[in-house]
Parts: C-alpha cells; sequence; structure tokens
C-alpha cells in the first residue's frame, strides 16, 4: 500500500503558484532584474533574493527609490521579461503531475502579470489551466491571502480544503492566511528552506488518488 504525503488528509483541490513551483524563470528573471538594478545603483548581490514571490511593483514600490514610478517601472521589467524566456523550464515531473489532475480541481496562483504567466508557461510546454489567478485579479498581492482565497472561490471550493504548491516564503505565508495546507517545492532552493511544511525536491514520484467524491491526495 502507497503512503499519502499527508496522511488522514484529502483535498477539494489543488493551488499552485507558477515561478519555481512548476516552473523554473531564475535565471531570465535574474538577468532582468540584475540589469535594472545596476541602472538604479543597488547591490545586486543583496537585491536580487528579495524579488523573488511577489509582484514586480510591490518590490519595486518598497525600496523608496526617489524619482521612480514603481507602475511604469513593473511594467517595463514585464516587457523585458516577456522577451527573455529561452532558459525557462518545467520543475522536473510538473507536467505529468498537471495532466493527472482533473482540470475543475487545480488552479495557478501567481504574482506574475497574465500576458507574463502565459508566456512563461508557453515556454516551459505546461497547460494554461481553466483557473488562472495574476496579478491583475486580486487586490493585495502575496503575503497576502486574496489571491489563493480568490483561486478556490473560482475552483469553487473552500481554501481550507485546498493544499497549496508553493516555493517561495511570500507565498507560503499567503497560503497559511488563507488556511490552506502546503507543500514547499524546493527544486530551484539554493539553500535549505527552514519550514515546518512539508517539503518535496520536485514532482517526480508523485501521483495522485482521486477517490469517489472526486478529492485528492497525494503518494
Amino acid at each position: 500500500m502507497t503512503k499519502s504525503l499527508f496522511p488522514g488528509r484529502r483535498f477539494a483541490a489543488f493551488l499552485f503558484d507558477m515561478d519555481g513551483t512548476i516552473l523554473s524563470s531564475i535565471a531570465s528573471a535574474e538577468r532582468v532584474w540584475a540589469a535594472w538594478a545596476r541602472d538604479h545603483g543597488l547591490d545586486v548581490d543583496v537585491f536580487l533574493p528579495t524579488i523573488h514571490g511577489v509582484q514586480s511593483v510591490e518590490t519595486i514600490r518598497r525600496l523608496g527609490l526617489p524619482g521612480v514610478d514603481p507602475v511604469a517601472e513593473a511594467a517595463a521589467i514585464t516587457a523585458a521579461e516577456m522577451e527573455d524566456v529561452d532558459d525557462i523550464d518545467p520543475i522536473a515531473g510538473a507536467a505529468a503531475f498537471l495532466a493527472s489532475l482533473p482540470a475543475n480541481r487545480w488552479a495557478i496562483v501567481t504574482s506574475a502579470p497574465r500576458l507574463l504567466a502565459e508566456r512563461r508557461l508557453a515556454a516551459a510546454g505546461l497547460p494554461i489551466p481553466p483557473v488562472l489567478v495574476t496579478a491583475e485579479d486580486a487586490e493585495r498581492g502575496k503575503p497576502a491571502p486574496d489571491c489563493f482565497l480568490l483561486g478556490a472561490a473560482r475552483l469553487g471550493v473552500a481554501a481550507d480544503d485546498c493544499l497549496v504548491f508553493e516555493d517561495a516564503a511570500a507565498g507560503i505565508a499567503a497560503g497559511e492566511a488563507a488556511g490552506a495546507e502546503v507543500v514547499v517545492i524546493a527544486a530551484t532552493h539554493t539553500h535549505p528552506m527552514q519550514t515546518a511544511h512539508v517539503t518535496v525536491a520536485d514532482y517526480t514520484g508523485l501521483t495522485v488518488e482521486i477517490d469517489a467524491a472526486g478529492m485528492l491526495s497525494i503518494v
């Protein structure tokens, strides 16, 4: 008998972050952001770890740079990221794992703008699900829970019946605040993350069981 990754738990739906969770866009994003940081006199090595898991406009806004329009700068960065997708790849096992899920039981919930999300998913060869929650959809971005609450609502389920797949601290906090269970995908982590949540390297070897009521469990 196989053992569940969450013994005794079955979930109404799965909510997936995108960057670092089902695909790797770190090289692309960091090339664009590094160039921007150098142009603005920032220490690139210190700045780059702060960009992951949150909306671009919020990353820029919290810097408080004089004379910088966060909305305009974020739009320019998104445009540059749209052009830089050559080395975007799916996380190992993600394509098969997503393909095993019923279409009405999973969503992507990302801090990326919709056009960039669609561009990266296409570059990685991953499907765009019927429910795709992006930066434009939620009033507050991660670490606020709004995006995961919205993803669950659009699937017609309660957030506390969902399993959130995340890689970044802001997204993990958002999943927790939404009341969901969280699993951490560590494929893109360069250092171990201190977390109490179940952590897996990637989707290799993970399978989904679906019961008669359509509830999901991972083995």
